[in-house]
């Protein structure tokens, strides 16, 4: 039986205040939807079928390069993370697996997993770290992991990558997450091919350790920490090394690792038709990788995304992306932020379920501009709340998340538990 951080009566003594309304909002909605020949029912069900993955990391108050503000009853340790991941799982009843980040949560595997089962959850992709360097190793990152001259340096990083591909294998991961901050600060700092000739290389080899049933995903960000130059600095060249890797290498797209502007769901679109979209790291961005709660800026484009990718998988049904969160929660509680996210992300997937892909493309073939257009149009102004709320009841979850976490009173409750983390540090956790 799996435990629960929150009482189920809590939740039940919640959903009775709003289980009538919504009931009345569903069947209403269901009517409208019903008149454009879509089956409210089968939205239900995709939107009930999809999960997204909660980052280890997240559930931690965030920070920037000048300051952290500590929040109260943060987590001490990955086991504390795995109990708050498990309240935004069973809230939300759409984010039953976990994605850890070496070595920040590093611990003794069969105690991972037992620790994450007892609570109904699962691991998803295992996150690596050579951006920073780690207390009691011989070599530092300051001037590169993976693509360093110093070939002892890449040799720390690779075996580095190969504890997480060992970890995983014990905790069921089925991917490893690939993100380094290598690149350049001054111009003639380093020699641009001789250094991703070294990131190749060094990559090769934690590739040739992947098991067959794994895949590998590596991350572009056009900047920082390194602010000349990146060595894996956008898609092109992600695509570049998934190719040059093989079959079992992807892109992962950050929603926040790209130029303001600049079209990511034509990003989607591009590394989807050639076979190479892995998946995602979800968040929001107003001007750089800001790591803002997803949809909470351009709630527009995390529509579109979708749209591509269910455009996709209208047409091939083993397309299957990794999802996940990736925020950084200055001024918030990061629970309610990352179940409203959880939320937001499943709202752009039911907006875009709602197109109608046959009329749209006639639209397309027929350049009539205004028609397709309006196509997207109506699908992303169509409220679907009752259609998320639905799904989170009928598998326990809760109608309105927030209401309910803070009736069940979880963070006073961990915050009397969980000492209090001293002011003054700085940077993410």
């Amino acid at each position: 039986m799996t435990d629960h951080i929150i009482d189920p009566s809590v939740v039940e003594a919640e959903n009775a205040k709003l289980s009538t309304d919504l009931r009345n909002d569903y069947d209403s909605l269901g009517e409208r939807l019903d008149r454009r020949g879509i089956s409210i029912d089968a939205i239900k069900n995709k939107v009930a079928a999809f999960n997204i993955a909660v980052p280890s990391w997240g559930v931690g108050t965030g920070g920037t390069r000048f300051a952290r503000f500590p929040g109260k009853g943060e987590p001490r340790d990955i086991f504390d993370k795995i109990e708050d991941c498990a309240v935004i799982s069973q809230l939300t009843q759409a984010t039953n697996t976990v994605s850890l980040h070496i070595p920040w949560d590093r611990a003794d595997p069969n105690r991972l997993k037992q620790a994450a089962s007892r609570f109904g959850l699962g691991f998803d992709a295992i996150n690596s770290n050579t951006f920073a360097d780690e207390k009691g190793k011989l070599q530092s990152y300051k001037y590169g992991s993976l693509s360093a001259a110093d070939a002892a340096t890449r040799q720390q990083a690779i075996e580095h990558n190969l504890e997480c591909i060992d970890i995983g294998k014990t905790i069921g991961s089925k991917a490893l997450t690939v993100w380094i901050g290598d690149g350049s600060n001054f111009p003639g700092q380093v020699n641009f091919a001789r250094q991703f000739e070294h990131y190749l290389d060094s990559m090769k080899t934690v590739y040739s350790a992947l098991p067959d049933d794994w895949r590998i995903f590596t991350e572009h960000k056009m900047y920082e920490p390194a602010f000349y130059s990146t060595v894996v600095q956008d898609w092109g060249t992600n695509y570049l090394i998934a190719k040059e890797l093989g079959d079992k290498a992807y892109c992962l797209v950050d929603l926040g690792h790209h130029a303001p502007n600049v079209n990511i769901e034509m990003i989607v679109s591009r590394l989807a038709q050639f076979g190479k979209l892995g998946g995602f790291h979800f968040n929001d961005s107003k001007y750089g990788d800001d790591d803002l709660d997803a949809g909470s800026i351009d709630p527009f484009r995390l529509f579109l995304v979708f749209n591509e990718l269910v455009d996709v998988e209208s047409r091939d049904a083993d397309f299957r992306p990794a999802h996940m969160l990736d925020q950084s929660h200055n001024v918030t509680d990061p629970i309610e932020s990352l179940m409203l996210s959880a939320s937001d992300v499943q709202r752009s997937y039911a907006q875009a379920l709602l197109v109608n892909r046959n009329e749209l493309s006639a639209a397309q073939d027929a350049n009539d501009v205004l028609t397709a257009a309006q196509h997207l149009r109506v699908a992303y102004r169509t409220d679907v709340e009752p259609i998320l709320a639905m799904s989170r009841f009928e598998k326990g979850g809760a109608i309105d998340l927030l209401a309910t976490y803070r009736a069940s009173a979880y963070r006073a409750q961990v915050a009397q538990i969980r000492p209090e983390v001293a002011v003054g540090s700085s940077g993410i956790v």
